[in-house]
């Protein structure tokens, strides 16, 4: 049975992507800040694991012990969150640093799962964003820093010597995502410019069951426009 660890699986996005490889009949691993009752496992990311190291050797015990020996075909490192702020704003900082906690250190240890319990051939996805590629972000430099970081590290582990040689490392840039939340916070919003959380799940599928569907090293900005969504 062909299987995958999705980080930030107890997500919107998250959460459709585990529930649409688990009707293809993939066994599913979920890591998240709490369980997801759909997969086949969870790991749970404890609050108390600060750091980085620490964070990353339990997570990484964690999930040895569910897959007890068992290789994957694709890590999806779908966590993450959005945060403003300039230089001058009052939580600056903080809003940097949890960027980065979100972003930077969950795609670190989605890659070094990857290296250690993926087949050779898999696929690692990081997720992006669009305006990191189009330079500065001033009125959220920590988020677009820390997406920057992401798209370097894709770049990175795509090329021989990053101890994931053999398999297959791609960016995920989405823009806006039709959640829940999303449309409760902004519901005057051109909804027909989101994307569905089911297109980007297929795709995500599509990617991890085909060898050639992705190009190793890329960056895939995920655009909507009139509920009709490319992937380009």
């Amino acid at each position: 049975m062909p299987s995958a660890i999705v980080y930030g699986g107890r997500g919107a996005l998250g959460a459709a992507v585990v529930g649409w490889f688990k009707q293809q009949a993939w066994r599913v691993i979920s890591i998240d800040l709490v369980t997801n009752p759909n997969a086949d496992g969870s790991v749970v990311v404890s609050a108390a694991d600060q750091g980085l190291p620490e964070q990353g050797a339990r997570v990484a015990q964690d999930v040895e012990a569910l897959l007890d020996g068992s290789k994957v075909d694709a890590v999806l490192c779908l966590a993450g969150g959005w945060q403003g702020g300039n230089a001058a704003s009052s939580g600056f900082l903080g809003s940097a640093d949890q960027s980065i906690k979100q972003s930077v250190n969950t795609s670190l240890i989605a890659a070094a799962i990857a290296a250690r319990h993926m087949s050779p051939g898999g696929l690692l996805v990081l997720t992006g964003a669009v305006p990191a590629l189009e330079g500065g972000t001033p009125g959220m430099i920590g988020y677009g820093m820390a997406k920057a970081a992401v798209h370097h590290l894709v770049a990175s582990l795509a090329l021989p010597g990053s101890g994931l040689d053999g398999s297959r490392v791609a960016g995920l840039l989405p823009q806006i995502l039709d959640t829940p939340a999303n449309r409760n916070a902004m519901p005057s919003a051109d909804f027909s410019a989101w994307t569905p959380l089911a297109t980007v799940a297929e795709t995500l599928f599509k990617w991890a069951s085909c060898p050639g569907a992705c190009e190793s090293g890329r960056l895939y900005k995920v655009v909507t426009k009139d509920s009709v969504t490319t992937i380009e």
